[in-house]
């Protein structure tokens, strides 16, 4: 991904939005809601090989101890870290156990050889390009179970569980085989980009309909402007457009037969096909900003505010990760996908759900602590702090407090996500299926650099699908 950012509502527009994400909990796993307090690699109460435990109590359930260490990994991309930072301050002076920080966007590289020795840290944030996937972690047994801290009292109310705070569905995209292992925790949506100064300027309309669309990238060419610019070094950014139109022109159940690996996900599905050739026809038709495929997430989306394109996709990290290379009366706006002709969904449906993953290695040296840590990332307190610092939501109800301020396109985030009501939709086979995203990926690189057509672009993605349908643990996954 390359980058993460996201923000934060004030008062009834964050209920309006946080009310109506409930389309996201398409997962068929009818205990969901009753997953069992049962951890793997040791019971919560079993220091074991999650070592250091101190005594519990009523403000530190799972034995926090006072004066141990904590060694946390967070990726340092959109959101930056000061979040995390703030967080561990407050975790120390509240509870005396102080923190080992590594902001890094080298998950991988820095990660990998402690998993595989046996030493991983205490807590992960595993987000960016260079990730772990966390069906590896998973079917490597090196994740812990998080029932127990979803299952533990919230910090605002005890008389709940942490798990009854949260907005509903936005725990599906850390289940594996039915079970929690990653915490996504901020509350995203997906979509296209613009500079609200830009379209005053040009005297351009929001586009609704991918003609629309079309009509202001030619409109932008003649003028000498990009019309899309995408993040042509990481392809999951343009896929932001393309699976956004599957799901648009074929609803749900077009989403659905991709995560659920149906043998006519792609090769076969009208909603796909029509889709990948209305994104084709802003390659062949050379609306894109031009370098675009040779560019990194942060260069493309800078040339992007030095309004060198129109348009770009992107997750609402965008703005915090531009801050700085965004001119002040940017006006930077959120826009849902538009929409093909004969779509089932409506124009203000949008990609919305909880991003970047957050979690506890089995083997963490102190297991309580890091339980804790995350049990208190889910209070008011901490979510209202990562929002100062991040300038976005999480996935905790109301979890913002009312007196922070939000940026021009995070609060557009906000009313589209409002105008989207329960006309929310996310996937899950990036979670699910690492291998399968990535070969998607790369089949959409090589179509957005026009050495493949969509033909062959659509037999690339079926051939991951049925590779995938192969393994018989993704039986396992599976949405109704």
């Amino acid at each position: 991904m390359g980058s993460t950012a996201h923000h934060d509502a004030e008062g009834v527009g964050r209920r309006d939005l946080i009310k109506r994400s409930a389309a996201l909990g398409l997962v068929a796993a009818p205990g969901m809601g009753l997953l069992s307090a049962c951890a793997s690699g040791g019971g919560d109460d079993d220091p074991g090989e999650g070592g250091t435990k101190g005594k519990t109590s009523k403000d530190n359930p799972f034995g926090a101890e006072k004066g141990s260490k904590l060694d946390v990994v967070v990726f340092k991309g959109g959101y930056g870290d000061d979040y995390a930072k703030a967080w561990e301050a407050d975790f120390s002076k509240k509870l005396g156990v102080t923190s080992t920080h590594t902001g890094t966007q080298e998950i991988t590289g820095k990660l990998q050889p402690r998993f595989n020795a046996g030493n991983p840290p205490d807590l992960v944030d595993d987000s960016g390009a260079q990730k772990i996937n966390i069906d590896v972690l998973y079917k490597n047994g090196q994740l812990l179970d998080l029932a127990g801290v979803l299952d533990a009292p919230s910090v605002d109310d005890p008389a709940k569980k942490v798990r009854d705070t949260l907005i509903p569905g936005t725990l599906d995209p850390g289940l594996q085989e039915g079970k929690i292992v990653a915490l996504n925790y901020i509350y995203t949506v997906w979509g296209l980009w613009y500079s609200g100064k830009l379209f005053k300027e040009k005297g351009w309309q929001e586009p609704k309909t991918w003609a629309d669309f079309l009509a202001i990238c030619k409109d932008a060419k003649s003028q000498g402007i990009g019309g899309l610019a995408h993040q042509g070094k990481y392809p999951y950014y343009i896929n932001v457009a393309i699976m956004d139109l599957i799901a648009k022109k074929g609803g749900l159940d077009a989403m659905k037969a991709i995560d659920n690996l149906d043998p006519r996900a792609f090769v076969g599905s009208d909603a796909a096909q029509e889709a990948i050739e209305a994104v084709y026809e802003v390659v062949e038709k050379g609306y894109l900003m031009p370098g675009t495929n040779g560019l990194t997430h942060t260069e493309s989306q800078t040339r992007w505010n030095q309004y060198k394109a129109v348009f770009i996709t992107s997750g609402s990290w965008l703005e915090n990760e531009q801050l700085k290379q965004t001119p002040t009366d940017f006006d930077m706006k959120f826009l849902p996908m538009p929409l093909l002709p004969g779509s089932k969904l409506p124009f203000e449906a949008i990609r919305a759900g909880s991003g970047e993953p957050f979690v506890i290695p089995a083997k963490a040296k102190n297991r309580a602590a890091a339980q804790e840590f995350m049990r208190r990332m889910l209070s008011k307190e901490w979510s209202t702090l990562f929002a100062k610092q991040a300038n976005s939501l999480t996935i905790l109800k109301d979890g913002v407090d009312p007196s922070v301020r939000l940026r021009p396109g995070t609060q557009s985030t906000v009313e589209a996500s409002k105008a989207a009501g329960g006309n929310t939709f996310r996937y899950l086979y990036t979670e699910w299926y690492g291998e399968m995203g990535t070969a998607i990926e790369a089949a959409s690189n090589e179509l957005m650099s026009k050495r493949i057509q969509p033909k062959e672009w659509l037999k690339r993605c079926q051939a991951a699908v049925d590779k995938q349908a192969k393994d018989p643990a993704s039986k396992k996954n599976h949405r109704d």
